[in-house]
């Protein structure tokens, strides 16, 4: 059984949807990044970069134990392992992989710090939260244009799909409405109707 090291963050709830969609059997593991358990070394041994999510897979590739980190590196390895939601031919793969990245060069860090500026710093900071937001908005137009040609990210839904859903259902976080994205708004309904999507939010309960 597949162990999941995770909380309850955008970058958490990707993995566990993905598993969830997967059907994949898996337990929890809590590391309550607000009280740095991250930083202790049992964990740091799982990942040395001392962040969530990472996985431990006893019945790795190679049919022994392997550990992961890197929630895109993870989903991937989990698309491998299933052969789901990567799409097959070389075009769809390719197209998945390229909005895959986006949100991890770009919808993540961008979001994250927009997060961070309107709720977390211990005073305003009008610069930040203006440059955060502004590029907020404009990935948002991105996935919107984007949105307005296809049902999903890429040619079918994947792990492009469920590594954005998380950073999008906390819109109101980034005090975007979604209204003003109605094709991220009908994306956002129809990945959030999805049973597994539902089950892998609530993770860790």
């Amino acid at each position: 059984m597949i162990t999941l090291y995770t909380w309850g963050t955008p970058n958490g709830r990707k993995v566990s949807i993905m598993l969830e969609e997967c059907a994949l059997p898996y337990r929890v593991k809590t590391i309550d990044i607000t009280q740095g358990e991250q930083l202790a070394p049992k964990f740091v041994a799982i990942n040395p970069n001392s962040k969530i999510p990472a996985i431990v897979d006893p019945d790795g590739p190679d049919g022994k134990p392997i550990t992961l980190f890197e929630s895109g590196a993870i989903l991937l390895y989990l698309a491998g392992k299933t052969g789901r939601f990567l799409p097959t031919s070389d075009r769809g793969k390719y197209e998945a992989l390229q909005w895959l990245m986006f949100q991890m060069g770009g919808v993540g860090p961008m979001f994250g710090q927009t997060h961070h500026f309107l709720r977390f710093a211990p005073e305003p900071l009008p610069y930040a939260i203006k440059r955060y937001s502004t590029e907020t908005a404009r990935l948002y137009g991105v996935l919107d244009r984007r949105l307005s040609e296809a049902p999903y990210l890429a040619v079918e839904y994947s792990i492009a799909d469920m590594a954005t859903y998380p950073w999008v259902a906390r819109h109101e976080w980034q005090k975007i409405d979604l209204a003003d994205y109605p094709n991220v708004q009908r994306w956002h309904a129809a990945i959030g109707a999805r049973p597994a999507v539902q089950r892998g939010m609530a993770v860790p309960g």
